[in-house]
């Protein structure tokens, strides 16, 4: 019986040992899948840092480009617009000097001709109104005439030129138009 009691307890120790090998090795493994995780999130974590710290910067130069963009949209319409005050100070000067007032009417008319251009070049078109059908779209009536020589609501005097920027109105004709007496 003895016998059979220390063969049960080897068989039992033998068993221990084995469990515990395989306990060992299990712990192993799951040290192994322990640091291999924590190198995969180190990695991603790092690859995260820097994506983010990319986004913060293309954000800060995208605000920055944009800023820029306000702050000097205006730029090219001024720099064109020097000729334009370059041409007034010149009527201005030949004002003092003139005898007759035919070169002062040239260099008034020499400056509208630079203002239409300048108008023309950055988009800009004076509205026709005079003579055309009244339309509320592009029109102001601000005073209505009885007139027997036009056809009705035909804009027979413009007060002040209205102005469309790229197809869209920016400022209506103040016109006069025609009604026919009742």
């Amino acid at each position: 019986m003895e016998d059979q009691k220390n063969i049960n307890e080897e068989v039992l120790e033998d068993q221990d040992e084995k469990f515990m090998a395989e306990d060992e090795n299990a712990k192993e493994d799951i040290l192994k899948d322990e640091v291999d995780f924590k190198i995969q999130f180190n990695d991603l974590n790092d690859k995260f840092l820097r994506l983010n710290a990319e986004f913060m910067n293309y954000k800060k130069r995208t605000e920055k480009e944009k800023s820029d963009i306000y702050k000097y949209a205006n730029e090219k319409i001024f720099v064109e617009l020097l000729p334009v005050i370059d041409n007034m100070e010149r009527a201005l000067s030949s004002i003092e000097g003139a005898e007759d007032h035919k070169s002062v009417i040239e260099g008034v008319n020499l400056i509208k001709k630079s203002f239409d251009e300048f108008l023309k070049k950055n988009g800009i078109e004076i509205i026709p109104a005079k003579g055309e059908k009244f339309d509320p779209n592009y029109h102001h009536a601000v005073m209505t005439e009885e007139n027997e020589e036009v056809e009705d609501d035909t804009v027979i005097d413009e007060f002040q030129s209205g102005y469309k920027l790229n197809n869209k109105v920016i400022r209506h004709s103040m016109v006069k138009v025609s009604k026919k007496s009742e």
